[in-house]
């Protein structure tokens, strides 16, 4: 069903709180005074679509936020070109912000888009396929010109193709009247020009109904001490708003009333700033430092940069120069008895395996996380995948067993880092996070909790005054003790050659190798004991059960949330947890008749699971650099169920 169709006219005035760095404010959206009446939507999504010097990344940023304050749900589909200053006006240089909101529960950024913003040609040949029909397609005419047309791959000016009839096509001269709002302030026609994004944020927000307080906000901070510049952005932003408003170019207002959540004050948050702040309240709930080492990479660059600034709350971070050089340090780091986090893509986390096997090797805590993209190689380097699966879990020589998590949603990474901590810390073993470019970039609304709803997350160093010491005497998990160098009576040897049970001497004895290699991989499958019991919706029993992990989450969750309304026999468990591998995943393989299994890759979870617990697995592969559609997944499963 199109997200389009109205419900009732409407108009409204929503408050919600939101915090930005720490303080509270109100924040109250403007009122629905005008003469056109509203529509009320159930959920609307609306794509911003340009040139990467367009601010298209920004203007997604702030109607993400807008919308948050609204009292809506948000998820969001960030999109970077791969060329870093590729010809202007061409395909290769498109760059999009996809965001959709709601009054309820959402899980997905959206399939089809009912609102494209395209800023020239080229934006508009590569999303115009996405747009749903019927949609509004708001178009800066001012860039709709024959040089412009021909960059793009057009013969002829494509506003004029009979086919995007199927739209409500908006051309609005962007440029000129950006201009024409800031033309007594000075500023040179390129600076002026680089404002069109905020008069399309405005215009957007007028037909949505989203409030201008928290942009308005943003301008005032953001460019504070560039005051023309400031007003500039102020000025274009109320000229989009007020065009809307009286001008006859678009005909209807929509509304899309506040997400009843659960109670709270909410931010947006990105997944990337979600782990980097997980990984602080883990220090804060250990009382452990963390230290941060990274080389730069897309999609995970985005948390050594949030971590950089964050030395106010006793973070310490280090760019290496090269991924060998950080994972080695982040060991240094877990020796030195501090907690060691290094984050890379799957480029990095290859030349990370060997220091990875060392950290298991010597069995300390230390976190490494793979932001996933697609490859192999370079691959598309800004798009989203899932095929580090069997990285994670085999991709470093000898037996290297090391527990394996991921994150369900951009907010999730907060908790899913409190955990890979507590893991770390509690079996005294290296963790990997698998997230993906999806929900490294996406973002949603997060509820801010305080730490006191958090279990503390105790770390024992040994005392020094303990007769008896062995480096790896293990307790009852298994784990060795963690002891700091340099404490007195607690000497012990560091390395990668294989250690003596509990001496940590060096050995070459083969039954001991045995030994210290089932020890290590008894420890981690170990932890599985002490999940959660994994969780599943729908019947308990049945014909179809859908398995997810990571970003494929929100399209099974929505995907199978519509089976069961329109009467199919399905169920959905998801998991977090991929080794080891939940206990009870088995016995609630075993209840239903088809397993089915969406991955953004070829099928590796579907062959593990198939392996491990001798059931026919449906794969539903994707690898096209975007997250699963639901309706996708929906068509899937009628299969799936309708199969004799």
């Amino acid at each position: 069903m199109n997200s389009f169709s109205p419900i009732r006219a409407s108009s409204q005035e929503n408050t919600v709180l939101m915090r930005e760095r720490g303080e509270v404010v109100q924040q109250q959206s403007v009122a629905s005074s005008s003469v056109k009446a509203g529509v009320e939507l159930r959920e609307a999504t609306v794509r911003f679509a340009g040139d990467s010097g367009d601010g298209m990344q920004l203007a997604g940023t702030q109607l993400t936020t807008a919308s948050a304050a609204a009292g809506n749900d948000v998820v969001t589909l960030p999109d970077f070109p791969a060329e870093i200053r590729a010809p202007r006006g061409t395909k290769a240089g498109v760059s999009g912000f996809q965001v959709h909101f709601a009054g309820r529960r959402i899980y997905t950024p959206g399939d089809k888009i009912d609102a494209l913003v395209a800023m020239n040609p080229a934006a508009l040949a590569t999303n115009v396929g996405d747009l749903a029909r019927g949609g509004l397609l708001i178009v800066d005419s001012n860039s709709f010109v024959k040089r412009e047309w021909e960059k793009a791959g057009y013969a002829a000016n494509p506003l004029d193709d009979p086919a995007l009839s199927q739209f409500r096509i908006i051309p609005v001269e962007i440029t000129e009247l950006t201009r024409a709002a800031v033309k007594d302030l000075g500023l040179t026609t390129k600076e002026a020009d680089r404002c069109r994004n905020f008069f399309a944020m405005g215009l957007v927000y007028w037909i949505f109904d989203r409030p201008l307080d928290p942009t308005l906000r943003f301008i005032a901070a953001k460019f504070g001490k560039r005051p023309a510049i400031a007003e500039a952005n102020r000025r274009v932003l109320m000229a989009g708003y007020h065009y809307g408003e009286t001008t006859e170019a678009v005909h209807q207002r929509y509304v899309v009333r506040p997400a009843e959540l659960p109670p709270g004050t909410y931010r947006s948050l990105s997944g990337n700033q979600a782990l980097a702040w997980g990984l602080m309240a883990a220090s804060r709930l250990s009382n452990c430092d963390l230290v941060y080492a990274g080389y730069p990479i897309t999609p995970a660059s985005d948390i050594l940069h949030e971590l950089a600034m964050r030395w106010d709350y006793g973070v310490k971070t280090f760019q290496a120069e090269d991924e060998i050089s950080a994972v080695a340090a982040a060991v240094g780091a877990a020796f030195g008895g501090k907690m060691g986090v290094t984050a890379s893509s799957g480029p990095g986390i290859s030349l990370k395996a060997e220091g990875l096997g060392l950290a298991v090797m010597l069995e300390l805590p230390l976190i490494a996380v793979n932001v996933q993209r697609a490859g192999p190689s370079t691959g598309l380097p800004t798009k989203t995948e899932q095929a580090d699966l069997l990285q994670a879990l085999f991709g470093r020589h000898g037996e290297c067993p090391l527990p394996v998590l991921a994150p369900q949603s951009p907010a999730d990474n907060f908790e899913i880092a409190v955990e890979a901590w507590r893991i770390a810390v509690r079996y005294m073993t290296p963790v990997m996070i698998l997230s993906d470019g999806y929900l490294a970039n996406g973002a949603e609304p997060w509820r801010i909790r305080d730490l006191s709803e958090y279990q503390p997350i105790p770390v024992r160093h040994p005392d020094p005054d303990t007769q008896d010491f062995l480096p790896y005497r293990r307790d009852e998990r298994l784990a060795r003790p963690w002891a700091v160098p340099g404490t007195p009576n607690l000497m012990h040897r560091i390395g990668g050659l294989e250690k003596q049970v509990d001496t940590g001497t060096v050995s070459y004895d083969g039954a001991n190798h045995q030994k210290m290699v089932q020890l290590r991989a008894q420890k981690v499958a170990g932890i599985s004991k002490e999940y959660p019991p994994q969780p599943v919706i729908g019947p308990e029993r049945g014909k179809v059960l859908f398995v997810s992990w990571g970003g494929t989450f929100g399209a099974v969750r929505s995907a199978v949330q519509e089976l069961l309304e329109t009467g199919y026999e399905v169920a959905h468990t998801h998991l977090r947890y991929l080794n080891p591998l939940p206990d009870d995943l088995g016995d609630i393989l075993s209840r239903y008749e088809r397993i089915v299994v969406p991955e953004l890759n070829l099928g590796q979870l579907a062959v593990l699971l198939q392996a491990k617990y001798l059931r026919p697995v449906r794969s539903v592969s994707k690898v096209m650099g975007r997250p699963f559609n639901v309706e996708d997944l929906v068509e899937a499963g009628r299969q799936a169920v309708e199969e004799d």
